[in-house]
């Protein structure tokens, strides 16, 4: 029977882009809701590290076994890291090409390496005995004078990756698995699980 691995989302799109990159495990990637978690979680910590540990435990004491969660963002240099870790919850209400608006105006004096920002990605996995593993990634740019393309969601359209002369939002999504924070961070578990599992057979 092969090991069950409870990812803390009931997105079945991102739980698709999750199978891929992590298509090296030997195990079932399920949601939370398929393993009977139904509850809501307080996002309530201060940094990305802290808010998928919350929600990684959260789910972990109604399911035990191995659970992963993840939390990322923006963070702007010229604003002080802001989004920062309330990313997702900055302006919130507010739909995502609007807060790009704002973002954009709000930078409107910043110039060259003023613009830098960047996707940060923790995920967190808590273990049969309660052990917790982490892995961190992120994919620098710099904030766009206009958004540009359709892939992604979320400030995509606005983090202008100079060496690919494009957006993330216009980048194959392929590619975007591979060199993105989420990505990164995803293969970087991937193989801290490898091994985790590999002790348990």
């Amino acid at each position: 029977m092969r090991d069950k691995i409870i990812f803390a989302t009931a997105n079945e799109d991102k739980l698709r882009e999750i199978r891929a990159i992590m298509s090296g495990l030997d195990c079932e990637i399920i949601t939370m809701k398929e393993a009977g978690f139904e509850g809501g979680i307080a996002e309530d910590g201060n940094t990305f590290r802290e808010n998928a540990e919350i929600k990684a435990r959260a789910v972990w004491a109604a399911t035990g076994g191995i659970v992963l969660a993840d939390d990322s963002g923006l963070v702007i240099d010229y604003l002080n890291g802001e989004p920062g870790v309330y990313s997702a919850r900055y302006l919130e209400g507010t739909p995502y090409p609007e807060k790009n608006r704002i973002l954009i105006e709000r930078l409107k004096d910043a110039r060259g390496e003023e613009r830098s920002a960047r996707f940060v990605c923790d995920i967190a996995a808590v273990l049969p005995d309660w052990r917790v593993i982490h892995a961190e990634a992120a994919m620098e740019g710099l904030i766009a004078e206009a958004p540009a393309g359709s892939g992604g969601f979320g400030y995509d359209p606005i983090l202008y990756l100079p060496e690919y002369g494009k957006t993330s939002a216009e980048l194959p999504m392929e590619e975007k698995n591979r060199i993105s924070h989420r990505g990164k961070a995803l293969k970087r578990m991937e193989e801290l699980l490898k091994n985790v599992l590999e002790e348990r057979r």
